[in-house]
């Protein structure tokens, strides 16, 4: 019997210690609070592009704003608080091709440029998830890169017939903000497409020439080629 209070006290230690090694649950993130972690969660919404201001750490309208279109474009619980799902999620999105964020900016566009980018990616793929439409800015970023297209992304696009959107006019359209955010997405270094030149809708395409191209992925309706 005088071992019972040794044998407690044993199992109290290793309790604690139990405790003590359970990792830590992420901290829910929400309007008001001011703090590293708010500028982290900041920083991967501005690299897969829902983020457009100073990563200022404070939690405001504009980082509400930002968390409730990616809990939009996910699937989430839409209340605009970065809770344990909606981190995990973005943490997670790191191993999506559509969503991975990277160290470098893959190319510093001018406003100009950001906004023809917007304008093709909605011209061409609007009715396309979030991911289908980074594909087609990809596109645009890997001609860019290749040295067998224009040196720059407004000619690039303006090339005679490369773009179906701009033959029939619909260039002329003015891109939404979940363009804006696929462009962003593109130049932030984003590329579903893995490093495609070309795209076509099998639905709806009549060219042989793209047809008998090497599919490297589909996204969406789309289907890449190089």
């Amino acid at each position: 019997m005088k071992k019972l209070p040794a044998l407690i006290a044993s199992l109290t230690c290793a309790a604690g210690l139990a405790f003590a090694a359970a990792p830590a649950q992420a901290q829910t993130l929400q309007t008001g609070m001011k703090n590293n972690e708010v500028a982290q969660l900041q920083r991967e919404l501005h690299a897969r592009g829902y983020f457009e201001a100073g990563f200022t750490g404070y939690y405001g309208s504009i980082t509400t704003g930002a968390v409730t279109r990616f809990q939009q474009d996910h699937g989430l619980a839409i209340d605009g608080i970065a809770g344990p799902a909606t981190q995990a999620k973005l943490n997670g999105s790191h191993s999506e091709s559509a969503q991975t964020a990277v160290s470098k900016v893959r190319y510093q566009a001018s406003q100009q440029e950001l906004n023809d980018l917007a304008r093709i990616i909605y011209a061409e793929a609007r009715g396309e998830s979030l991911e289908g439409q980074i594909a087609v800015g990809a596109v645009v970023l890997n001609r860019l890169e290749s040295g067998l297209f224009p040196r720059s992304i407004s000619e690039i696009i303006l090339q005679p017939g490369q773009f179906t959107a701009v033959d029939d006019g619909q260039y002329q359209l003015a891109p939404n903000r979940k363009a804006y955010r696929a462009a962003r997405a593109a130049l932030n270094g984003a590329d579903p497409t893995n490093g495609s030149l070309f795209y076509y809708n099998p639905q709806l395409a009549t060219s042989e020439w793209s047809k008998n191209r090497q599919a490297v992925v589909t996204v969406g309706r789309h289907i890449f080629t190089n």
